[in-house]
């Protein structure tokens, strides 16, 4: 029996094309030409049909991936949604590494100053009023949150802000923006603002995240 390179899963949202990442390219390309060319994928009264593939652990190249494309594309009602793979180049992982790093900052951001980094940040310190942070991903201070933070800034709404005392002038969370709680935090307890289910920022007690952000302390993806 002739090895099967490629596996074809149907699911509500269209097609899953599972390929080996064992075998050649040109082999996967010979077999996914030849399973989509069936007529239940070749009907004209059909509408389009996304399709996710998935490499497994192959690096594919660009060239690549507009070959993929371009010979599922050429089937009719077929469109690739995506093309996902585990192993990533060099600079994509030093790219992820610096959006998903924590940066520990120990200072104080006072008025006009502002602080920006592009994973999550940790900043032992306090930000004044008129001061400024901002993370593409969850802020986490150890100290007074009396100015301005936005967390998410690359379009993260699942990040967090978190302070030793949350006093602030403005949160903002991805594009959602909160003026100044109406609660002053007492110092006591740290707490944690974070976007709810109606798309609002809310304040909370920190001891809500285990719940509310599991994922906070699981590595969500890896290198391979």
């Amino acid at each position: 029996m002739k090895q099967q390179y490629v596996t074809i899963k149907g699911t509500k949202d269209g097609l899953t094309l599972h390929l080996d990442d064992a075998c050649s390219f040109e082999e996967l390309l010979q077999e996914i030409d030849e399973k989509l060319s069936t007529s239940y994928y070749d009907s004209d009264d059909r509408s389009l049909i996304e399709v996710q593939v998935r490499v497994g652990n192959r690096y594919v190249t660009t060239k690549q991936e507009e070959m993929l494309r371009t010979l599922i594309r050429n089937k009719k009602n077929l469109v690739v949604d995506t093309i996902e793979s585990n192993v990533m180049t060099k600079e994509q992982a030093i790219q992820w590494k610096s959006e998903t790093e924590i940066v520990s900052v120990t200072k104080i951001i006072r008025s006009g100053q502002c602080l920006e980094v592009k994973g999550d940040l940790l900043l032992i310190g306090d930000v004044n009023p008129g001061g400024t942070v901002i993370a593409g991903g969850n802020i986490f201070i150890i100290g007074a949150l009396r100015g301005i933070a936005h967390a998410g800034s690359r379009g993260n709404d699942e990040a967090i802000i978190a302070a030793s005392l949350m006093n602030p002038m403005q949160l903002k969370i991805g594009d959602i923006v909160n003026r100044a709680p109406d609660a002053k935090g007492d110092g006591h307890t740290m707490e944690c603002a974070y976007i709810n289910q109606d798309k609002q920022i809310v304040v909370d007690r920190i001891q809500l995240l285990t719940h509310l952000r599991p994922n906070l302390t699981r590595l969500e993806r890896g290198i391979v």
